[in-house]
């Protein structure tokens, strides 16, 4: 017979891994994608790739991020939260293998099966966050967004050198993700062995939803505040080096600006969602988030390269707060996990779609008179919608209500 003292112990040893299983899952929702960047041109001159095909290497998992949110949204009732977690790594592992097998072909394969595996993660990670870490949302989507963006930092900054490390040039920079994967989906397994019997039938009772979040405005107002965040993020990080180029810096320098920016994300996307989770309502967080977005704004057409890395302090302390309280208001505005994968879901599919036209409007912009002013103030009109869609988010109301 069990007693108490080895069931308070083997209620440690679950939080624990499912702390890790928070870690490791978010540690694989971006640097698979975000490694691509630093090897492409490796990519392209083996497997002599044009310019339309090395674009598609990362536009395929944005398109898989924008088609399949909602549809993993309504699957996810029909399949537990911890073994949802699993096939969407096996997903991932595949597609990490098939990219660097050295065929066109699979490269691509490889490239849909990323998409649908970090699609999947997306989607479910905050659904399992509010399942098992109830009174520590804010904590947890904190660990959350640090994992994610600091292993995106790790991968811009040093997927050329794992690839000399490893003596497989762009195949070992891209494939050592795998290894990540696979540590995850060790982890998930050891919780099955933990979740058996009536333990994981109480945790995972509310895995069901008839919802409609379509007719829900706190939903909407979610999903598009979500997308044009990421339309920011996405417009600079895209466009970011061809900006400083015109503006006078070569080199390394954009690179290091970049970095710079995902630097100062990380404490600020693990402080944030604490802060936040504890706040009535998140409008004084909005605020500011669109201030500094506007600012740096402002540096870009006034200063230019000028005061650059302080820019690059704005936007990373801007960008942190917006994504990591976009994913926060998943769990913070449902009231169910099964809801919160919904909105999550939702959110992302709408989310993603919207940050799809801003890269190309604000490289259009440009090319219309040879300006990144237009570009610039594009993106000052999406930060004004920000805030007000942003203010509707940030109430103290659920999807449901």
């Amino acid at each position: 017979m069990i007693n108490y003292k080895d069931r308070q112990q083997a209620s440690y040893a679950l939080l624990i891994v499912n702390f890790l299983v928070v870690v490791l899952v978010s540690s694989n929702l971006r640097s698979p994608i975000i490694s691509v960047a630093p090897v492409l041109n490796q990519v392209r001159q083996a497997l002599q790739l044009n310019a339309f095909q090395s674009s598609m290497l990362t536009s395929i998992p944005l398109f898989m991020f924008a088609t399949c949110s909602v549809l993993v949204s309504r699957l996810s009732h029909k399949v537990k939260i911890t073994k949802f977690l699993i096939y969407s790594l096996i997903v991932l592992s595949i597609g990490l293998l098939l990219r660097v097998s050295g065929s066109v072909i699979y490269l691509f394969i490889g490239s849909v099966f990323i998409g649908l595996g970090i699609c999947i993660g997306n989607v479910v990670t905050p659904g399992y966050i509010k399942n098992n870490f109830p009174k520590q949302i804010g904590l947890m989507t904190g660990i959350f967004a640090v994992a994610m963006n600091l292993t995106a930092a790790l991968a811009s900054g040093f997927s050329v050198r794992i690839g000399q490390w490893t003596g497989l040039g762009w195949r070992g920079s891209l494939g050592i993700w795998l290894v990540i994967a696979l540590l995850a989906l060790i982890v998930l397994m050891l919780e099955l062995l933990f979740n058996k019997g009536s333990v994981q039938h109480k945790k995972e009772v509310d895995v069901t939803s008839d919802l409609n979040l379509f007719k829900s405005a706190q939903a909407w107002s979610i999903s598009i505040f979500m997308g044009l965040q990421s339309l920011f993020y996405y417009c600079l990080v895209s466009w970011l080096p061809a900006v400083l180029g015109d503006y006078g810096m070569h080199g390394n320098s954009p690179g290091w600006v970049l970095f710079v920016i995902q630097i100062t994300m990380l404490p600020v996307s693990f402080c944030s969602p604490i802060i936040a989770g504890k706040m009535k309502n998140q409008k004084a967080m909005i605020i500011l988030i669109c201030a500094l977005n506007l600012i740096s704004i402002l540096m870009f057409i006034w200063l230019k390269s000028k005061w650059i890395y302080c820019n690059a302090i704005v936007l990373g302390l801007s960008t942190g707060l917006a994504f990591s309280l976009a994913i926060l208001f998943f769990s913070l505005r449902s009231k169910s996990s099964a809801n919160a994968i919904k909105v999550s879901g939702m959110a992302q599919s709408i989310g993603y779609l919207i940050a799809a036209f801003g890269p190309p409007l604000f490289g259009k912009l440009h090319d219309l008179n040879n300006s990144w002013q237009q570009s610039f103030l594009f993106l000052g009109f999406a930060v004004m919608l920000m805030l007000y869609f942003g203010i509707q988010a940030a109430r103290n109301k659920y999807v449901e209500d």
